[in-house]
């Protein structure tokens, strides 16, 4: 069984909230729009496995660091990590195809900064969208989730919301 912690879109934003919440989790996938390697480098400090990709307001060192895409296979359940991905039925061009390809169980996708859990029964995955977590962007609540996986399933979902009030929230640009 793995606890796995999920963020995006923090645009070089840190709450120390992220600790709070992933201190438990083997592993955290950041779906793109990190920021700052800085943000990266903190979650290493909190989780054993850092996963991410790059996302589309992200720049060279970023870049250079992640793949616009990860593909990957932990604890039974195959994975679909990408920034821009859409969800079922406004799948972002080329994805729906990818996901056939590939055949997910998990498709975790960033960018929209909306929250998203939502089955794709046609493609027998499931798409995850974490929202935004950090303070750019127009979404009012900052969200972050985890998903529990176990011998190939996904088990639990739980949304943490970080708040709403961006003149008055914890956290600092890194």
């Amino acid at each position: 069984m793995k606890k796995i912690g999920i963020i995006s879109d923090t645009h070089s934003w840190w709450d120390d909230r992220y600790t709070q919440y992933f201190a438990d989790c083997d592993e955290v996938w950041h779906a793109g729009d990190i920021g700052s390697e800085a943000v990266i480098n903190r979650l290493e400090e909190t989780v054993p496995v850092v996963r991410a990709v790059y996302g589309n307001a992200d720049g060279g060192v970023l870049r250079k660091r992640f793949k616009e895409m990860e593909i990957f296979t932990t604890e039974g359940v195959k994975v679909v990590l990408t920034h821009i991905g859409g969800y079922p039925g406004k799948y972002a061009p080329g994805m729906r195809s990818r996901l056939q390809l590939s055949q997910p169980k998990v498709m975790v996708c960033g960018h929209s900064h909306i929250l998203k859990v939502m089955p794709d029964r046609s493609l027998g995955v499931l798409v995850v969208n974490p929202g935004a977590a950090g303070r750019q962007g127009w979404q009012r609540v900052r969200t972050l989730l985890t998903l529990t996986l176990d011998q190939g399933n996904v088990t639990h979902c739980q949304v943490i919301e970080l708040g709403d009030d961006k003149k008055n929230i914890q956290g600092q640009i890194i």
